[in-house]
């Protein structure tokens, strides 16, 4: 993760579809720079739904991708978003996942997406299956 951050490993393709690029990695938490722009509307003219559920689960899974070890993977089983207001189009956001609990076999999650003045646009809970 914090060889992608440093531009030393290239970002997944993901991150072409989904503009994403992460600004800072620690252990447990993820914060990541997002922008929607025409390619992410709906056949309403705002942007989909589904921009703000794709970050929030790169966030979640990567704020848990932090703390597990050399060669274990996870998928997420559980994602539940709460959309708080329309996400801008042409617009930085920050997206941020938190670690919130791990176990054995599985890891839980938060994230968000605010604005520069910390409004809040949605928030995300995931549960994450660790593959070890």
């Amino acid at each position: 993760m914090q060889e992608m951050c440093n531009g030393n490993l290239p970002m997944p393709y993901m991150a072409t579809t989904i503009p994403m690029k992460p600004t800072l990695i620690e252990s447990g938490q993820v914060t990541f720079e997002v922008q929607a722009d025409q390619h992410h509307l709906n056949p309403l003219g705002g942007v989909h739904g589904g921009f703000a559920a794709t970050v929030l689960d790169t966030v979640t899974g990567c704020a848990i991708h932090t703390v597990l070890e050399a060669g274990a993977g996870y998928g997420t089983i559980d994602l539940n978003i709460k959309m708080c207001r329309p996400i801008p189009q042409n617009r930085p956001l920050t997206a941020i996942g938190q670690l919130i609990n791990t176990s054995k076999n599985l890891a839980i999650s938060e994230g968000k997406i605010i604005d520069e003045d910390g409004k809040l646009y949605a928030h995300a809970t995931a549960t994450c299956m660790i593959f070890r």
